[in-house]
């Protein structure tokens, strides 16, 4: 009888299979097995590119004379730790009563890269059928579609090319600079750290962090604070009093004045207290009063990077633990798949999206949870996302946001606590996008004394909506609020045109800040966006474009600077600093080879990839341009010593 093997990526995700096709299954060693079906696992990668040496013996030692490495073939090995399960993998793809073959490995770059390395060194039956399953979540439904929808394999050869084409280019880059800059500066290094040897460690997305993360701590080191003066204008109608700050405009008389740090600061005192003594006796009018209602929408959903900053801010924790936790409420069917950059949904999930709410609303017993949902069936808040900026296909590459499934909840009681502290995170931002928008009254009043402004402004909140989710008031936030809508109450009585009386000036000290560390998750987030650490979440979503490593590695990448000590991080805080010796490195790669520093080249290497993928360009001229730019590197550098 003919069977169909199924290749997942570790042994639980077998078992989730298996249980999902309901086969009464044999286990075997390495495997399952029923009379239809044969369920076998990956253990991680079962193969890996083989060292030079393995070209050739004399690549064991690192001389000029041999850079550029660039094999025309390159060689692949089994990794001696997982050979049994490689054999074992290996023997069930080879065998003869195998008609159909699945690679249901993870659903993403490397996923695809760990299986095709299997494929290419087992040489499988070539009477199989090959087939590619992609699932968003473990769910029994999701698993059975999968197997159901599974597509030829070869509609995903260019994300397998794109795979390849990464691990030879981490490869190259780290083989030939690492040795180049060893070989050249290695000695020096080590006299500097007081080691007896040192080497390089260069690499295509961790040179470009340790840049980020050094420069910034320069930028802190050599930050020379400085202090300049904000003039305060207190205004009388009647009974109440309000503030207002003084900025220059074209009209005043110090307009770009060498007195003026900023369009609302002194450098001095004295000018500044010159400058009152011109405004006092004078007349103060109202000359403008704007009055609107401004609403604020929900945040868009987590990928993965969101969801490591977020964590790495509440429970200061480093984004590899974060993607650990998350992978592990993926398997245990709790939510979508965790290696996503989308914070969107695809429409056909949007149109199931019921499916997720009526699971949480049946299964999910936590109180806090149980009160948000009463709200939206009380107030008939809409499920329907088609027309709301949670659903764009245009966004979603391989994967949506990551949402709750509604399943799963067999498994939450048994979950460390800080996994279900992260599984209500993910649930509270997917509940807040079916909750109203939070509203605010704002009044902006302008006075006039003299050709000079004076600017106040008042903001309430008058409906809180999503807010009650992700931003529960406390009691301290309510006295800041009430003295806000105080202020609000005060400028809604004035009118434009009406004089109003001075009461007195005051004067602010102020002084520009350094620009704050990385901390681990806000790294992840500066090497989504390609260098750029952007606070605004509205911002960020608007200039995403191709970013540095992946969300599936950059959490390894930090990580692995930490491991080599090339930076430090603090378990506390989780505050980024480089360490000495990667200072001293920074230093060497910023003397030699500045653009590996680049987020922007990093970024457009990411994209090549990415393109790749695609279909956008072949593989040969993405390989070409490589070794081009290796080649002129080591040119470059050799002539100069």
């Amino acid at each position: 009888m003919l069977k169909k093997l199924l290749i997942t990526e570790k042994p639980s995700v077998a078992m989730e299979f298996s249980k999902a096709l309901k086969q009464k299954t044999i286990r075997k060693n390495g495997y399952l097995e029923s009379e239809e079906w044969i369920i076998t696992w990956c253990v991680g990668h079962l193969v890996t590119m083989s060292y030079p040496e393995v070209y050739n013996e004399k690549f064991k030692l690192w001389r000029l004379e041999d850079l550029p490495f660039l094999p025309s073939e390159y060689k692949y090995e089994i990794i001696q730790s997982v050979k049994n399960q490689y054999e074992i993998v290996k023997s069930l793809l080879q065998r003869e009563d195998i008609e159909e073959i699945y690679n249901a490995g993870d659903s993403g770059r490397e996923g695809e890269y760990i299986q095709r390395l299997v494929f290419m060194m087992a040489h499988p039956n070539p009477n199989a059928k090959m087939k590619r399953v992609w699932i968003d979540s473990q769910t029994e439904d999701e698993i059975l579609r999968g197997i159901k929808e599974a597509k030829d394999l070869s509609e995903y050869d260019s994300l397998s090319d794109s795979a390849f084409l990464r691990a030879k280019e981490d490869y190259l880059i780290g083989i030939n600079f690492s040795r180049l800059l060893s070989i050249i500066y290695g000695r020096r290094l080590a006299k500097e750290i007081k080691e007896e040897k040192a080497s390089i460690s260069v690499g295509r997305v961790m040179t470009c962090v340790l840049g980020m993360v050094v420069l910034r701590e320069r930028e802190i080191r050599n930050f020379v604070k400085t202090k300049y003066y904000k003039l305060i204008g207190k205004f009388r109608e009647d009974n109440t009093q309000f503030s207002a700050e003084w900025k220059v405009n074209e009209k005043s008389i110090i307009y770009n004045s060498p007195k003026l740090y900023n369009e609302s600061g002194f450098k001095n005192l004295e000018d500044l207290n010159e400058f009152v003594d011109k405004l006092k006796n004078k007349e103060a009018i109202i000359t403008e009063i704007k009055k609107q209602k401004q609403k604020e929408n929900p945040p868009l959903l987590f990928n993965l990077a969101e969801l490591q900053n977020e964590c790495t801010k509440k429970f200061k924790i480093k984004p590899d633990e974060t993607l650990e936790i998350i992978q592990n409420l993926y398997e245990k069917k709790l939510v979508t798949y965790p290696r996503t950059d989308a914070r969107v949904l695809s429409t056909a999930v949007a149109k199931e999206i019921n499916k997720n709410l009526n699971g949480l609303v049946r299964n999910f017993k936590d109180e806090e949870i149980k009160i948000i949902i009463d709200k939206m069936i009380k107030e008939k808040y809409s499920t329907k996302l088609e027309k709301t900026k949670y659903v764009n296909d245009a966004k979603i590459t391989d994967h949506y946001a990551i949402i709750p499934t509604g399943q799963g909840f067999e498994n939450f009681d048994t979950l460390p606590a800080l996994h279900k502290r992260i599984y209500k995170i993910i649930v509270k931002r997917f509940l807040a996008i079916f909750y109203p928008a939070a509203e605010y009254n704002k009044i902006n009043a302008t006075v006039n004394i003299d050709n000079e402004t004076f600017y106040a402004n008042g903001k309430v909140c008058i409906k809180r909506g999503y807010l009650d989710i992700l931003k529960p008031i406390s009691e301290e936030e309510n006295i800041v609020e009430n003295n806000e809508s105080n202020n609000l109450d005060i400028l809604a009585t004035l009118k434009k045109g009406q004089k109003i009386k001075i009461n007195n000036f005051e004067s602010k000290d102020a002084e520009t800040s350094p620009p704050n560390r990385y901390n681990s998750g806000s790294m992840i987030l500066a090497m989504e966006n390609a260098g750029k650490l952007i606070e605004d979440e509205e911002l960020r979503e608007q200039i995403k474009g191709a970013g540095i490593g992946t969300s599936a590695t950059r959490a390894e990448i930090i990580k692995k600077l930490e491991r080599i000590k090339y930076i430090s991080i603090n378990n506390k805080t989780q505050i980024i600093t480089p360490t000495e010796k990667g200072e001293k490195i920074y230093d060497i790669i910023n003397i030699s080879m500045p653009d590996m520093l680049n987020p922007k080249l990093t970024a457009s290497w990411e994209k090549g990839l990415d393109m790749v993928a695609k279909k956008e360009i072949k593989s040969d001229e993405f390989m070409g341009k490589l070794e081009k730019y290796i080649h002129s590197k080591i040119n470059k550098l050799v002539v100069k010593m």
